[in-house]
């Protein structure tokens, strides 16, 4: 997709969506006219099933809205001001959500060292502070950690509920595993309402106000990275992250899929992902894939470099690597 804008409660304009569309209104013409036919209508309303259950679902004005790419400047602005005002009423904090856009000449991509991963878990914990992500719903996690039996790559093998409070443990080695920010990722292909795109520094976003939760990306995607909020996110007031980005950390509704966006927030702004400056080893390294004298070219010339589900095809922006 083009250059992005932020939404969240502006309501549906009468102007096209999409360059080229007739004047169609919100959610509901974007359906109409992206789907196209009733066979496709049907699908829709199939993919609404999971949230008629949820008490909390969206709100005609919710199903109306703008999508994220057609809202202007003053429409952002309006919207962020509205994420703060929730954000201080339902949880006590006050909260800065920023709009943080794509660095020019930037792509970003990980690297994570498989021969000193020690599995401690530091980095899903802290992945779930920054992100907002409640402790106590550790199904969220958007960071998997499998403990892997030395020279497997079976991913059917791997243990992620091993106590973290015994490792490293001898004839082991830990896998990460989370978003890997696909150069053709499978999940936004399915989305019924494009909900979820490639950014141009190859993070793949989700509007979490757009989403319908039908749960198409996540059977899409072949690395399980994805999770359905079935819950709203509770906190208390000082354990929760007030630096917060619209497409990123802000807390997300019930009833919609979320998952690692590699810290946008923080990585568009030139830190580094919560997970990456926590992590006790270095075996975790963020960088930009095109810079030909960054770490990530380094690694990819010089080490053994491993990609998950290489036969899906999806190119992704995560490699694993070995020291020897």
């Amino acid at each position: 997709m083009a250059d992005h804008t932020d939404h969240e409660e502006a309501a549906g304009q009468s102007q096209p969506l999409f360059p080229g569309e007739s004047g169609t209104t919100g959610r509901r013409g974007f359906l109409k006219a992206g789907m196209g036919t009733m066979a496709a209508l049907a699908a829709a309303a199939g993919a609404l099933e999971p949230l008629r259950s949820l008490k909390d679902g969206p709100t005609a004005e919710e199903f109306l809205r703008q999508h994220y790419t057609r809202l202007t400047p003053s429409m952002m602005e309006e919207v962020l001001h509205r994420v703060e005002e929730r954000v201080a009423s339902d949880y006590g904090a006050k909260a800065h959500v920023g709009d943080y856009k794509p660095i020019p000449g930037v792509e970003f991509a990980y690297a994570l060292n498989l021969s000193r991963c020690n599995g401690s878990r530091r980095c899903v914990y802290a992945c779930m502070k920054e992100n907002n992500v409640p402790l106590d719903h550790p199904e969220m996690a958007y960071i998997r950690v499998l403990e892997m039996e030395i020279k497997s790559l079976d991913l059917e093998e791997g243990d992620v509920r091993f106590d973290a409070e015994a490792v490293p443990r001898e004839g082991k080695f830990y896998m990460p595993i989370a978003c890997h920010q696909c150069s053709k990722p499978p999940c936004t292909k399915v989305c019924p309402v494009e909900a979820t795109w490639p950014e141009p520094d190859g993070i793949v976003a989700i509007d979490y106000s757009w989403c319908i939760g039908c749960r198409y990306c996540m059977a899409a995607c072949p690395y399980e990275a994805r999770r359905f909020n079935w819950t709203k996110p509770e906190f208390a007031p000082e354990d929760i992250n007030p630096d917060m980005g619209y497409l990123s950390n802000r807390p997300r509704p019930r009833g919609v899929v979320e998952k690692c966006h590699f810290c946008m927030h923080r990585t568009r702004q030139g830190k580094n992902p919560a997970c990456a400056e926590v992590c006790p080893t270095g075996s975790r390294i963020f960088g930009n894939l095109l810079d030909p004298d960054g770490r990530i070219q380094f690694i990819l010339k010089n080490k053994r470099v491993y990609v998950l589900k290489a036969e899906a095809r999806t190119i992704p922006r995560f490699y694993y690597f070995f020291d020897n």
